[in-house]
């Protein structure tokens, strides 16, 4: 999921200039629909393919095929890694193996549909979460804004029926979703408080092998817990697609559209990832749309203008004595 490398720290300007948009805008698209893909595949495969399994081998594959592409960044690659190795690790391995692992368990409950309305609420949580650690300001706006996201992720997890909470009647794959997008709004934040002096691209290599170290327990628990997976040509082509175009070739084409584009008007395509996780959902799944998923994701996407278009008031400079 391109999720991970939005909220890596944005070293160069805009590059467009005067060139047309067009090109760096559909890439940008094409990053979010293969990264949707993910959900599809994952929830394709969940009965025969172990989580913390395909977490694994995606986080290695993406890293593998990524790293030649940075070579000539090895030497300062390897000074971060020296100076800052246990940093990288928790970071990496919160963001793109603990925070996919989780997702993915969640994809065996519930639906991809589902999943992807929920974690359009990252953005959310990563500002509440900057609030607490980083003591970042949070007008009135963003605390109502931030008030309606949540309320839309209850009235999702309740499946419109909040007697359901006081029952603890709730599906357990949607709170593990709602997990997920708490851990990578941690994640985001922690690293932006790393504020790692390295290009986007490079770091992002480094976080993948991170995520691969931090995966790789929970792989071998599963392999020694008898949850092998069904390596059949189902399993091997969803691990092909979640490593391939939607792991290195997304992460890839996201940090290029970055590069042209921004990081936060690249970053802003994020919701189209829900749209097409539904679509292709009900496309490829047979899944459809219930009406507790379209009220929770309008309180969702309330929160979200709230949180994104209404801008608070700057604070007036306090006068010198």
């Amino acid at each position: 999921m391109a999720i991970h490398i939005s909220a890596l720290p944005d070293h160069t300007a805009e590059k467009t200039g005067g060139t047309s948009l067009a090109v760096p805008y559909a890439v940008s698209v094409l990053c979010w629909l293969l990264s949707a893909g993910v959900y599809i595949a994952v929830k394709w495969v969940a009965l025969e393919m172990p989580p913390w399994t395909l977490c694994f081998w995606r986080v290695f594959i993406a890293f593998a095929i990524l790293l030649p592409f940075v070579r000539s960044h090895f030497g300062a690659m390897a000074e971060l890694l020296r100076s800052r190795w246990l940093e990288l690790l928790i970071i990496g391995g919160l963001g793109l193996a603990i925070c996919q692992g989780l997702i993915y368990t969640g994809l065996r409950y519930a639906d991809a549909t589902t999943a992807g309305i929920i974690m359009a609420l990252m953005p959310i949580a990563t500002m509440i979460l900057a609030r607490i650690v980083l003591g970042e300001a949070m007008g009135l706006w963003q605390a109502i804004g931030s008030g309606l996201a949540l309320i839309g992720v209850v009235v999702i997890i309740a499946h419109g029926d909040l007697s359901a909470l006081l029952r603890l009647d709730v599906n357990a794959g949607e709170l593990w979703i709602v997990a997920s997008a708490l851990c990578w709004g941690l994640y985001t934040v922690l690293l932006r408080r790393a504020k790692f002096e390295l290009a986007r691209l490079p770091l992002l290599v480094l976080l993948l092998g991170a995520g691969a170290v931090s995966g790789l327990p929970f792989y071998l628990w599963e392999l020694a817990s008898g949850a092998h997976s069904a390596m059949d040509a189902n399993g091997l082509l969803a691990l092909a697609y979640v490593a391939i175009p939607g792991g290195a070739l997304m992460y890839y084409l996201f940090n290029w559209s970055v590069e042209a584009l921004g990081a936060s008007k690249a970053s802003s395509l994020l919701y189209l990832q829900t749209v097409f996780v539904a679509v292709l959902a009900y496309l490829l799944l047979g899944e459809s749309l219930h009406g507790y998923d379209l009220a929770g994701a309008a309180f969702i996407a309330a929160g979200l203008l709230l949180v994104t278009l209404i801008k608070s008031k700057p604070q007036p400079a306090a006068r010198s004595a």
